[in-house]
């Protein structure tokens, strides 16, 4: 099954050469019950050599996307100042507003004093990560890391936590995520399953032939489409600036209605300008909620300000009050939850709501160790007749979502 012996890559999990903190296995096909689990209890016996990387030489970001602006909004808000930015496109989008004040530069434009000593930390998770070490390796960089594993470095001083490293697993542990591979709606699942395990416990990075990693379509990914109804209500928890509840309006012919729940105030703005910006008659059907969603309604503390990163977490320096799906008074037809970790909590707080509605449910679980079985358990056990499917959307162990589908809405069975 199997295509090829690990390759390796790093040395600390910065400047190991060859054979350590990362490594990469392809495989020829998706695997079936019996080799999923085969391949966990390989993984589980496995340990991960890669670990958090503080930041101890002048610090370079490579990728000028999305994910490496929010970088630099992570850096700054901790305190630390990157040197330059490095992206191949950086000739056309120099000029930008976006890029105004940054050392912004392609490639064969870094000098290689600073290709030697700095720290490059990648910021790119739409592309398989470890290629892309590989190859900045073989263009002269000598310690390069995954953007997360640095920013794993600065918990609890930022809450950012998409950078987490799992424990090893205990032998409940195990039989659990053994469970949840046998559990899934299809093949793929399993396969994006274990590509979120490897990383997650061991810094692997696998790839399955046959299986996409697709950021187009997080959240409406082709059996969502299928099942989704034109009246459908959109519970968006999570809402950040709208773009997923633009996307949905996109998919549902413009129709349907939004409850919107963002408790970040520069975010709620942001979706508020957006809705503001919608023809009338859609704008009518829009309604955003500054709440922030929870198992029950109590004072949690928050840290706001953090654009995509604003969290419920013990360290924030506000306090809200959260609230529950369930006192919402909603009928949702479909249920997105992207709370930064807090998406369990936020099931739990919905449990009449989803039982009686019964939507298309969907909630992303690279936030924390939850996501390893804990959430697709408890999705399991208290949907019923539901058929759960895992996708992961992006590298490094993120964009990770589980689609629970009502059976009643499927035109066919699926396996």
């Amino acid at each position: 099954m199997m295509k090829n012996s690990p390759s390796a890559f790093g040395q600390d999990a910065a400047e190991r050469p060859i054979k350590a903190a990362y490594s990469r296995r392809s495989f020829d096909r998706v695997p079936t019950r019996t080799e999923a689990r085969a391949l966990l209890q390989q993984l589980a016996s496995e340990d991960c050599l890669a670990a958090p990387v503080s930041p101890d030489a002048p610090l370079v970001i490579y990728g000028a996307g999305n994910f490496g602006r929010m970088a630099l909004d992570f850096l700054r808000d901790v305190g630390v100042e990157a040197l330059m930015v490095v992206d191949a496109r950086a000739d056309q989008i120099s000029g930008s507003d976006a890029w105004a004040g940054i050392d912004l530069r392609a490639p064969h434009g870094v000098p290689e004093h600073v290709k030697s000593s700095a720290l490059l930390a990648v910021s790119v998770v739409t592309s398989p990560v470890l290629l892309i070490l590989e190859e900045l390796q073989a263009q002269g960089w000598k310690r390069c890391v995954p953007f997360y594993d640095l920013a794993e470095s600065f918990r609890p001083a930022h809450p950012l936590s998409n950078g987490w490293f799992a424990e090893p697993l205990s032998m409940a542990d195990l039989e659990a995520v053994g469970a949840g591979l046998d559990a899934w709606g299809d093949d793929l699942s399993r396969a994006h399953h274990l590509m979120f395990l490897a990383w997650r416990l061991a810094r692997q990075e696998w790839q399955f032939d046959g299986v996409a990693v697709d950021n187009s379509n997080r959240f409406f990914i082709p059996e969502v489409l299928d099942v989704l109804r034109r009246d459908d209500l959109f519970l968006d928890g999570g809402a950040h600036h709208g773009s997923v509840a633009q996307a949905y309006l996109a998919a549902n012919g413009q129709e349907g209605r939004i409850v919107a729940f963002e408790p970040d105030e520069v975010n709620a703005g942001q979706f508020a300008a957006w809705r503001a910006s919608q023809p009338a008659p859609v704008r009518e059907r829009i309604e955003l909620r500054r709440d922030a969603l929870d198992a029950m309604s109590r004072d949690r503390r928050f840290h706001g300000g953090l654009g995509y990163m604003s969290q419920l977490t013990g360290h924030g320096p506000a306090s809200i009050v959260t609230r529950t799906i369930d006192a919402a008074g909603l009928e949702p037809g479909f249920v997105k939850l992207h709370l930064e970790g807090g998406e369990l909590d936020a099931l739990k707080g919905g449990i009449a709501t989803l039982k009686r509605s019964r939507p298309v449910v969907a909630v992303t679980v690279y936030h924390d160790a939850d996501g390893l079985w804990r959430t697709a358990r408890w999705m399991r056990e208290n949907l019923k007749d539901y058929v759960l499917l895992m996708r992961t959307h992006s590298w490094c162990g993120t964009g990770a979502v589980i689609y629970a589908l009502p059976r009643e809405r499927m035109p066919e069975a699926v396996n």
